[in-house]
């Protein structure tokens, strides 16, 4: 049985890895096309976060990576795809290789379970902490969305509707509506989510 105080120990290196790597997506697509002032201007991000990002160093989040993502022509996928620095095999995906986006501590965790976003189809496991909630930033993307809470409760905001769903629960919906998750409970809960067409 590996110890509480190892597996934080590994989770950490685990998070500084990947913190490194999405870094290092970042400053690859800026390169040559942007300096830090004008990829600043352009986001409305400071040039010190993202030069700290850039670096590996601070808790992004996730609002900040959707605004650098599109100041760079890119879906924040791409950047977790580059930031996975993994060759996934063109049908299978294997656990450690998966391309996997946390931006701090209170943020969810997102992991990529299909080999890219080149398809036609995303599907994403996701990770909400505790007391995590983006109901005043809500989602908003074309396609169509099936979410099943695999483990935990969750609280799922569509338009005017408002529910909570426990393990086993699913809700399918029209994503173009502003649409919002929040994790109430005391622990992580654990959801999949299947997007067509990719827009993470």
């Amino acid at each position: 049985m590996v110890s509480h105080e190892t597996a934080t120990g590994a989770d950490v290196d685990a998070d500084g890895y990947a913190a490194a790597r999405l870094g290092a997506s970042v400053r690859e697509a800026r390169r040559g096309r942007y300096t830090l002032q004008q990829l600043a201007a352009k986001s409305g991000v400071s040039p010190g976060l993202i030069s700290q990002l850039e670096r590996g160093i601070g808790n992004p989040s996730f609002r900040t990576l959707q605004r650098l993502a599109t100041a760079l022509d890119l879906r924040i996928g791409d950047l977790v795809e580059a930031a996975s620095g993994d060759t996934p095999q063109p049908m299978i995906v294997r656990r450690p290789n998966r391309a996997r986006l946390k931006v701090s501590t209170d943020a969810p965790t997102y992991e990529l379970l299909t080999p890219n976003l080149k398809g036609k189809l995303e599907v994403l496991e996701t990770t909400l902490p505790p007391g995590f909630s983006n109901r005043t930033q809500p989602f908003l993307h074309v396609g169509e969305e099936c979410v099943v809470v695999q483990s935990g409760s969750v609280d799922v905001g569509v338009g005017n509707l408002i529910d909570t769903l426990f393990a086993g629960d699913a809700i399918t919906y029209d994503p173009s509506i502003p649409h919002w998750w929040e994790n109430n409970a005391d622990v992580p809960a654990r959801v999949l989510g299947v997007v067509t067409p990719p827009s993470f």
